[in-house]
């Protein structure tokens, strides 16, 4: 099967396309045909060789954490999906791989389709999805009447947090250039700050929640709108203690994600807010909730832009310019002909 590959890390490197085994479904595992992949920030990381001592791929491997598809296999022991099923799935970590034809995947990672979405639609909402839903309903348990911040709201991320911090009944400001206010508006977001011309720590105060996907500067100054007894959680780092310790990392790595995190945390304590730093996991059953929020209509995803499968590196320079609003999609040879334009 076809397949993109990294040969080695390196900042900025497009990825080989090359022709590769297909996989064979292990017990336990859905074997899928891919027809929409999306781009996630977290993959250009992951190539630029950010997070190797925390996820340590060895290169060559295929990058890729989202797809929608068509299940052409199963493994052993297989029992909630048969061939022929619509699904969406963001693989588990160290088993990645969505850049390409077909992919095995933990059945426990995959759910069905939402019915009334597109194969390029579906492949959206997995990894942005799931680490809204893990912020706002796991971590934050957020709660109506709460109100909620959500920096870079018309972001992957942002566009779905919006909408699940909505769906719960919370108040929600976010930031967002002016160009994207309509967007976020129409997402649900109650208040919006120009981040180019408002300051949003003197413009909100009393928030129970701020989900931070931006760099260090904003993420202290967002100890500024939250109340005694707030939290601060962050999906842009730095890592924390906690998050050291549920990876499994070794003491040295220990030592030096506390002592990273260890100025936030403490001016997080002083004023009486827990801080803590979310990498997401994949989780089918989460996905399935997801899913009947989409049937149901109160969560609806941003395509920015859709591209061919021989144009991914392509769609990696323009997820990577900073302009799409929600995510980017693109389609392989089995799903070219079925969901929407693909750009040029």
């Amino acid at each position: 099967m076809k397949a993109y590959l990294l040969d080695r890390y390196g900042k900025g490197r497009a990825l080989r396309l090359g022709d590769v085994p297909d996989p064979v479904p292990a017990a336990g595992q859905v074997l899928i045909e891919i027809h929409a992949t999306a781009l996630n920030q977290l993959d250009g990381k992951l190539r630029d060789g950010a997070f190797k001592p925390i996820v340590p791929y060895k290169p060559p491997f295929i990058l890729g954490h989202d797809l929608a598809g068509i299940v052409v296999g199963v493994g052993t022991g297989v029992r909630r999906f048969r061939v022929g099923d619509a699904v969406y799935a963001r693989p588990r970590d160290l088993h990645i791989g969505t850049f390409a034809e077909r992919i095995a995947v933990a059945e426990a990672d995959v759910a069905a389709k939402p019915a009334n979405l597109s194969m390029v639609e579906a492949a959206s909402i997995p990894l942005v999805g799931l680490t809204a839903w893990q912020v706002l309903v796991e971590v934050a348990r957020v709660q109506p009447g709460q109100k909620v911040l959500i920096h870079a709201g018309s972001g992957g991320v942002g566009t779905l947090a919006i909408q699940i911090a909505k769906h719960f009944g919370a108040s929600v400001a976010t930031t967002a250039s002016a160009a994207n206010a309509d967007l976020v508006r129409s997402l649900g977001a109650d208040i919006v700050i120009d981040y180019r011309t408002q300051d949003f720590s003197e413009m909100l105060s009393g928030y129970d929640v701020v989900l931070n996907s931006l760099d260090g500067t904003t993420l202290e100054t967002s100890l500024k709108v939250l109340k005694p007894g707030g939290k601060l959680i962050s999906i842009s780092g730095p890592p924390d203690p906690a998050f050291a310790e549920a990876q499994g990392l070794n003491i040295v790595l220990r030592l030096v994600l506390r002592a990273l995190s260890a100025g936030i945390r403490r001016k997080a304590k002083r004023a009486g807010i827990s801080y803590s730093f979310l990498w997401m996991h994949a989780d089918g059953g989460q996905l399935a909730e997801l899913g009947t929020l989409i049937e149901q209509g109160d969560i609806r995803p941003v395509v920015d832009r859709i591209f061919a499968f021989d144009q991914l590196n392509d769609a990696m320079t323009y997820l990577e310019s900073g302009r799409a609003k929600g995510k980017v999609v693109v389609t392989t040879p089995a799903g070219s002909t079925e969901d929407g334009k693909v750009s040029t």
